[in-house]
């Protein structure tokens, strides 16, 4: 019998399961299994979170205000006080019109303050109007490297213009050469003296504007030295405010020895000092100055004997000398010029500059007036065999630079030399990028003298880390005496229209190792480079002779598992390349600037401008040269090659290496025919009539030692100007 039918209930009651059943800790711990249960967060209103995100931001930015005033607070706390460090201003004039001297007497007219008696270069004013004191250094016109040095250490930059005369090579070249330097603030002026017509006055103003505008966009400004509103314009831009700062001298300290003032970073005695012209020297102490006294009191009464306020640490004391340094004849060679003997009346000039000669002067006059005396020399005609010389020398170049702009890296394969002999320092490469190569075989001696970081950005930082925390430092607005060991006789002589600067170097950075760097050509110079070719590098506070090897630039830092990169023959306009030379390691962000010496050694040219990558001895810079040889018959993607080797032992020896055309096919070789260096290859698809077999081999390259540039040049002009 079937069951009776009913309705399902309409109403379902579900009682609520007992609490307890996991309400004891070890329930709720098994439960869990190691699971930290978050407590929900309560929902703030709109408004209120609107509210509180609004204090949250001006908080911020009210922090951000107060460390960027405490910041300038602390930068410019240096300059202040009775006896703080004075505002450097380096005057570099730009035309031949137009004297330093002559624009400093008006700013310091402008202040009633007498002009300078005195030959002097450097020349420092107290300013009582805006509570500060100005040290200028007036710069000759013409000397390059002056301009650089005392633009490294200044703080102001006073460009002066001329209203008549243009500026000239000399000019633009200082200009170019500063920019990749890096500069503080600049300042341009027009020279006084020099009559201008009201009409012609603002034109003349706009168009010196845009002129500096070019070089330094910044610039909203030219003041005219001959309006006294404008002098009085141009010491407040030189008195008040905070000195831009110029990257690379981040953390480094320096100092101008005519004030002795530690600027920068904090002063070591373990550290290394670099002069200019002179190279690295250690600290033997530093000690205060001979004297302290008030301005307006007796200086012979509040006179005090100098204490010594910090010695280095003969265990943290960097070495002048690594393990392996170069000896003296290496670094000289066998050639090497001749030190003059007392009997030699002249000594032989370097290659590339100008021959010493006797010039007679009036009778009384200084060395900064000689200085400013220029030679009259007339145009003389070379020789005619020495004319042709040069002029083949100038189209070799020239014609070699085409033809490896038109046919990169092709070579001829001789006939009287194998080709396994001659080319038996390169190797053939399957892949250019994933290729092995081991960095360190058949390395050259050089390499036993240079230095290799495991990890650089990490010993950057914990050098720098180091510098900060290092006791027995000098901080930075302290007058000191600096004494160190073993300086030439030279550096203590003075040097007219040049002040003597010092730079404290950090730890390792007078070791050597490759350094590479990212480099520009220069659009305005013309002259083919070569790689290889004697250059000047001006990187942070060094000057160095070096002879760079260019190779490709990976754009981002990229490059193959394998490191190797494609050597250039030439400094080409409009790419970038790296340039790879022997160096002392320099840390941080340093531009760099490659420069070319004239037959005036004092104005060279710039080729080429750039910043510094990193030391790495690992990359390999490969030189290539293709072998190129014609097919002589085809069938479909079988052909015979001639003219790429001319002998049977040439093809076995070069066989495992891989072929390419012109077109994109590749191929092997297969077998030698005849005795006359023929071949046949077979590739991947037909090849044409007109298509060209290649054979890609390369070879490691390196760059020849560098070495500190030392000019003697300028030493010698003054000294002839003072003979009679």
């Amino acid at each position: 019998m079937s069951e009776p039918f009913h309705h399902r209930p309409t109403l379902k009651q579900t009682n609520k399961p007992f609490k307890s059943r996991h309400a004891t800790k070890a329930s709720i711990k098994e439960r869990s299994k190691g699971r930290i249960s978050g407590q929900a967060t309560k929902l703030m209103h709109a408004s209120n979170a609107s509210a509180q995100s609004k204090l949250n931001r001006r908080n911020h930015a009210k922090q951000i205000q107060l460390q960027k005033r405490q910041s300038l607070l602390s930068a410019i706390r240096v300059f202040g006080g009775v006896d703080g460090a004075p505002r450097i201003v380096a005057v570099v004039p730009l035309c031949e019109d137009v004297s330093p001297r002559v624009a400093v007497s008006a700013l310091s007219n402008s202040l009633g303050i007498p002009a300078q008696t005195d030959q002097e270069p450097v020349w420092k004013i107290k300013v009582e109007r805006f509570k500060t004191s100005v040290q200028f250094i007036q710069l000759a016109y013409g000397d390059f490297y002056a301009a650089l040095d005392a633009c490294k250490v200044a703080d102001y930059v006073v460009f002066v213009l001329s209203p008549v005369v243009e500026v000239g090579t000399w000019g633009e070249t200082v200009l170019r050469t500063l920019q990749t330097q890096g500069l503080p603030d600049v300042v341009s002026v027009i020279a006084p003296g020099h009559h201008m017509e009201p009409k012609a006055r603002s034109g003349i103003l706009k168009s010196l504007l845009s002129f500096m505008q070019y070089f330094f966009p910044e610039q909203s400004r030219v003041f005219d030295l001959n309006v006294l509103s404008d002098q009085l314009s141009a010491v407040r831009v030189l008195s008040e405010g905070k000195p831009r700062d110029v990257r690379w001298r981040e953390g480094r300290s320096w100092l101008l020895a005519d004030h002795g003032m530690v600027r920068g970073g904090q002063l070591s005695p373990n550290r290394l000092v670099h002069l200019p012209n002179h190279g690295d020297f250690q600290v033997l102490r530093i000690c205060s100055p001979h004297s302290v006294g008030n301005p307006g009191t007796d200086s012979t009464a509040m006179a005090v004997e100098p204490t010594i306020l910090s010695e280095p640490d003969p265990e943290d004391v960097d070495s002048l000398v690594p393990q392996t340094w170069p000896t003296e004849e290496e670094m000289q060679g066998d050639d090497s010029p001749r030190k003059p003997t007392e009997d030699s009346q002249l000594p032989e000039a370097s290659p590339g500059t100008t021959p010493r000669a006797v010039r007679r002067v009036p009778k009384g006059t200084s060395e900064y007036q000689a200085a400013w005396i220029v030679d009259e020399v007339g145009f003389q005609d070379l020789e005619e065999e020495e004319e042709n010389k040069q002029l083949e020398s100038w189209r070799g170049r020239q014609r070699e630079e085409r033809d490896d702009r038109e046919f990169p890296d092709e070579v001829d394969t001789p006939k009287d030399v194998p080709a396994r002999i001659r080319f038996q320092r390169y190797r053939g490469m399957r892949s250019f990028r994933t290729s092995p190569w081991d960095p360190y075989e058949n390395l050259p001696r050089d390499y036993a003298r240079i230095f290799q970081f495991e990890d650089f950005k990490r010993t950057e930082r914990a050098v720098r880390r180091r510098a900060g925390e290092e006791g027995g430092a000098i901080p930075a607005g302290t007058r000191v005496t600096i004494y160190l060991k073993d300086v030439p006789k030279d550096a203590a002589e003075p040097r007219s229209g040049r002040p003597l600067i010092a730079f404290s170097l950090l730890q390792h950075e007078h070791k050597k190792s490759v350094l590479h760097f990212a480099v520009q050509r220069n659009t305005e110079y013309e002259d083919s480079v070569r790689s290889k070719d004697p250059l000047i590098l001006c990187v942070g506070p060094r000057r160095l002779r070096v002879n760079p090897v260019y190779s490709q630039y990976a754009q981002g830092g990229a490059r193959g598992v394998n490191n190797v990169h494609k050597f250039e023959r030439y400094l080409r306009h409009g790419d970038t390349y790296v340039a790879t030379i022997y160096a002392p390691i320099l840390f941080g962000y340093q531009p760099c600037s490659l420069l070319s010496e004239t037959p005036d050694a004092i104005t060279p040219s710039l080729v080429a401008m750039g910043s510094l990558l990193s030391p790495d001895p690992t990359r390999i810079n490969a030189k290539r040269i293709i072998l190129s040889g014609h097919p002589f018959k085809i069938h479909k993607r079988t052909a015979t090659v001639r003219y790429m080797f001319f002998s049977p032992e040439d093809v076995l020896y070069y066989k495992p290496i891989q072929l390419h055309t012109k077109y994109g096919r590749t191929g092997h070789i297969r077998e030698s025919l005849g005795t006359h260096g023929y071949f046949k290859a077979h590739f991947d698809a037909p090849i044409s009539q007109m298509d060209t077999v290649c054979m890609s081999l390369y070879k490691r390259v390196y760059p020849k030692w560098s070495e500190l540039l030392v000019e003697e040049t300028y030493k010698s002009r003054i000294l002839d100007a003072m003979e009679e």
